[in-house]
């Protein structure tokens, strides 16, 4: 609960606790065996900064953490609750402004980014591509910039890839080399988030992330919840995700040094889900988002079972702790319990190490930075209750909180031209001028065979022309000769009759 510039955290003994509302963007950390309160210190902790102003981000694994759009419900144990922690006098049941998300596009709004929001090097990190494949996407993305074309969804990138692939000869010269076997294994890196929902949350219109930091009418900032049931079996598109928001915050947002409250604070519940079998690269970038995100105004806590489950370059940089129940049952757990409580500073009046295997439900040992970001004292605090609902909420009232959330113009996708359809319609052409060069050669071939057969047909005319015309001439030499001889015949026959008349005479 949020009063005088801190949140009313809970009850050391008689002692109030309290969070210092200048020193939340330290980052932080929810930590607790399942069942022990984490989902009920993270909605306190989000309800306060709600109160004072502070746009929140949740991811709601299990469901139950939508139900902060509902005022929570009076009980016999809700009342008690309420006296003993000194809240009578101001607790009231109810609602915060909520919007929710999902990246399904099942639960809530789409949450969706371009593949040239997320970068090459970012992408690179999240497929576990090596140095050579990292460099060859850049190489990709340079091109595509050359070329203006835009990377929005996966089908672009694979569009891109495949371009860039068969026109390789003539880019390597100017951008680097280029191999075929290392554009296939890019490809194959990408079906392992395309089949976890990368299809979906790559695409347009693209989540501005400034939407997440709007603060309702009535002062108190937006709790922003991600419906991350379906999403967290899917830790590539959860690692992706999560890179990609702390990256654009990090982009827009300028340096802050020391506020008075953070710009935004956001809450990854089972973190664990996150760093397990992460790559090193993989750490390595959160550990340095979540440092220089600091400097931004902008609050990281992880809500998981165990510190053990936080890589330690990243736990390093979380100082603000609440410590819930953890069990030991095995040397490893035993281990994990003792590593939380050297965590802590100590507290002469209990051994850290005995409280944590003591804790009770709604307990957890707490150690916040005061003012002057000096770690306080470990103290076995009892958390307060939410004034929201602790369970999940109908869903007609979720159907009402998204209708007047003003988020609607994300629900559309919007599917605008980018190098996918670019290319596609190159290709298109270039097969089309393809098509009409062999179509013309196919004409040029079927006209020089029409005009062979013409000329051919035409010859043999012209040979059946002469030899009717040779026929006819030597018929009409045969006629000639044979009158010429009856002539000859003729006139011979004359010429006896005359000279056997002359004879006579004599």
């Amino acid at each position: 609960m949020y009063e005088n510039g801190k949140i009313y955290m809970g009850l050391a003994g008689g002692k109030r606790v309290e969070l210092a509302l200048n020193m939340c963007n330290r980052h932080g950390l929810i930590a607790g065996a399942s069942g022990t309160g984490k989902t009920v210190t993270m909605k306190v902790m989000a309800e306060s900064f709600s109160d004072a102003g502070v746009p929140v981000f949740l991811c709601d694994v299990k469901g139950d953490v939508a139900g902060i759009c509902a005022p929570g419900q009076s009980s016999e144990g809700m009342e008690k609750r309420i006296d003993k922690f000194g809240l009578r006098d101001r607790f009231v049941y109810q609602g915060y402004p909520t919007t929710f998300w999902d990246v399904y596009q099942e639960g809530g709004h789409a949450v969706r980014a371009t593949v040239s929001d997320m970068g090459p090097e970012l992408l690179s990190r999240i497929l576990g591509l090596t140095a050579v494949q990292e460099g060859i996407l850049h190489i990709v993305f340079q091109i595509a910039d050359d070329k203006g074309l835009l990377l929005i969804d996966l089908k672009d990138l694979r569009a891109m890839l495949t371009y860039v692939n068969e026109h390789r000869t003539e880019y390597m010269m100017t951008y680097g080399n280029i191999t075929s076997q290392s554009v296939a294994a890019i490809l194959r890196a990408l079906l392992p988030l395309e089949q976890q929902g990368g299809e979906l949350f790559f695409g347009e219109p693209a989540l501005d992330i400034r939407d997440w930091m709007r603060t309702a009418a009535d002062g108190r900032g937006m709790i922003n919840v991600l419906d991350c049931v379906k999403l967290v079996q899917n830790p590539t598109l959860y690692a992706s995700f999560l890179l990609w928001m702390l990256s654009e915050l990090f982009e827009i947002l300028p340096e802050a040094g020391d506020l008075d409250k953070p710009r935004m604070v956001f809450f990854f519940d089972e973190a664990h889900m996150l760093f397990r079998d992460a790559p090193t690269v993989l750490l390595q970038k959160v550990e340095q988002t979540v440092k220089l995100i600091r400097s931004r105004g902008v609050g990281v806590y992880f809500v998981t079972q165990s510190p053990g489950d936080i890589p330690d370059t990243v736990l390093a940089q979380l100082s603000n702790r609440v410590q819930h129940a953890l069990r030991a049952y095995t040397p490893t757990e035993l281990k994990a319990v003792r590593a939380a409580a050297r965590a802590f500073r100590p507290n002469p009046a209990f051994q850290a190490e005995d409280a944590i295997m003591e804790l009770g439900v709604g307990e957890a040992l707490t150690s916040f930075l005061d003012e002057a970001g000096v770690p306080a004292m470990v103290e076995r605090t009892k958390i307060i209750c939410p004034q929201s609902l602790m369970s999940v909420p109908e869903p007609m009232v979720r159907a009402k909180v998204m209708m007047h959330d003003g988020m609607e113009k994300y629900d559309e996708f919007v599917d605008n031209v980018s190098a996918y359809e670019v290319l596609t319609a190159e290709r298109e052409e270039a097969e089309a001028a393809k098509q009409e060069e062999a179509d013309r050669k196919a004409r040029e071939k079927e006209e020089a065979q029409a005009e062979k057969l013409r000329l051919k047909e035409e010859e043999a005319e012209r040979k059946r022309k002469q030899k009717l015309e040779d026929e006819a001439r030597r018929k009409a030499e045969r006629r000639a000769a044979k009158i010429e001889s009856q002539l000859i015949s003729a006139g011979g026959q004359v010429l006896k009759r005359g000279l056997l008349g002359v004879l006579k005479k004599w």
